[in-house]
């Protein structure tokens, strides 16, 4: 991006010098004698920061701001003016402006005052960027697959999204809620605002209580100070109340009242607090039959399966087993610098046939590790796990201890040495690959 400025002013003199000065320093200069010709240059030219009199011919230069920032926002407005006044100087940064600058003083400050606005146009942009990087992938359009099953879970989702309708997901473990949650959330009005996900399985009843509600301070041991829940951080927005089954009975009532009327009572207060948030709660329990037997209230069921999503397994949708495999390959292949990686026929046929019970969070393991493991560009059956073979061969005449220290070295080396992330890859437990380890004497 080149850095460009547009000076506006009617006098040819003052045009003139601050070019000079400006393009002293690298920075390409476009000019105008009024606020319409200004206006036409923005709209056609990238244009960066704008330095603009207050008094012109056809515009005054303070409202011209507005005007400025409408056609594109994130340009930089530095007013000038040979007579200044705090009430221009306010309005000035109401509308947007930069600065505000008396000439004269403008010598020693235009200069600096450039820089800074330039910066801030540059982190502006590069946030948006961002921004819509980030929205595309948490979108609907980031959801991969064409099955017939998954289609209709996403049909159903963008209809919900538009709404404040309360939602709940329902599917196998691996099967992406939490990925739907976030995409319904993008969908909607709330996208600008807080997506905030909880696993309610992740705590125990007291701490999930304070972690959703917030505390005031003594509420007890420890709690020096008032902290807001993940409800008030979530205000405006979205809470993704994941494994929602696992929540007690007790707190369960609690967030009836939430759903209800959007209030609660924090732990160790007596007021009622008041929030504006969406809720959309996930569970791989067949959460009707929990209520009717007792073990999940009936009440708050009814209340979080407005709108209810269920979200096919891996084996209702086997024609996007390949897609997303290949998706996976992708991803992990640029982190160890290989772009030429792809699957053999062998090793995308064992894919397709596998139960697989962890769903599209265990393929993406899979695929992690066979990145990991292979020597070349050709990822091939053999860089399975043994479970996908049913009779496995054991490669060359290798012993099976001998297979597995290759493979622990490879993941060790892939982590650099990382045993927790190394242990998460071979999905063994950090006390087991110590153990192998040790056994194994690898370093």
């Amino acid at each position: 991006m080149e850095n460009t400025v547009l000076i506006i002013d009617d006098e040819p003199k003052i045009l003139g010098l601050l070019s000079r000065i400006i393009e002293l320093e690298g920075f390409k200069v476009l000019q105008a004698e009024n606020g319409k010709a200004g206006l036409k240059i923005i709209s056609n030219k990238d244009v960066q920061v704008v330095i603009s009199d207050v008094k012109l011919p056809d515009y005054n230069g303070v409202e011209l701001v507005a005007a400025i920032k409408e056609i594109k926002p994130f340009i930089e407005v530095i007013n000038l003016t040979a007579f200044g006044t705090i009430s221009d100087g306010v309005q000035a940064m109401r509308n947007g402006a930069f600065d505000y600058i008396v000439k004269g003083d403008d010598n020693d400050k235009i200069i600096p005052l450039l820089y800074k606005a330039m910066d801030k146009v540059k982190l502006q942009i590069k946030v948006a960027d961002l921004e819509k990087k980030v929205g595309l992938s948490l979108s609907f359009d980031n959801i991969i697959g064409s099955s017939p099953a998954i289609l209709h879970s996403i049909s159903m989702a963008k209809k919900v999204a538009l709404t404040d309708a309360t939602v709940l997901l329902l599917g196998e473990t691996g099967t992406g809620k939490e990925v739907f949650a976030q995409a319904i959330h993008q969908e909607s009005t709330r996208k600008n605002k807080p997506f905030v996900a909880l696993n309610c399985s992740g705590f125990n009843p007291e701490l999930l209580e304070s972690e959703l509600f917030g505390y005031r301070q003594g509420a007890f041991t420890g709690a020096s100070k008032d902290k807001k829940g993940l409800l008030e951080e979530a205000n405006d927005g979205t809470l993704f109340l994941d494994e929602i089954g696992e929540m007690n009975v007790d707190l369960q009532a609690k967030l009836l009242r939430v759903l209800e009327s959007q209030t609660f009572i924090k732990v160790g207060d007596t007021k009622t607090s008041k929030v504006n948030v969406r809720i959309i709660a996930a569970t791989n329990r067949d959460l009707k039959e929990e209520a009717e037997s007792g073990r999940f209230r009936s009440d708050l069921y009814y209340r979080l399966s407005v709108f209810l999503i269920q979200l096919p397994s891996l084996l209702e949708r086997k024609i996007d087993i390949f897609p997303l495999a290949k998706h996976y390959l992708e991803e992990f292949s640029l982190k160890v610098n290989r772009s030429d990686m792809e699957m053999d026929q062998a090793f995308i046929n064992l894919l397709t046939n596998y139960r697989w019970k962890g769903n599209i969070r265990e393929l993406k393991n899979v695929i992690e590790r066979a990145v990991i493991l292979a020597d070349s560009s050709l990822i091939t059956a053999d860089l399975l796990p043994f479970e996908f073979h049913e009779n496995p061969a054991q490669p060359n005449g290798m012993r099976m201890e001998a297979i597995e220290k290759q493979h622990i070295k490879k993941v060790m080396a892939y982590t650099g040495g990382n045993k927790t992330e190394t242990s998460r890859l071979l999905g063994i437990g950090l006390t087991t690959l110590y153990r192998k380890l040790e056994e194994y004497g690898i370093s």
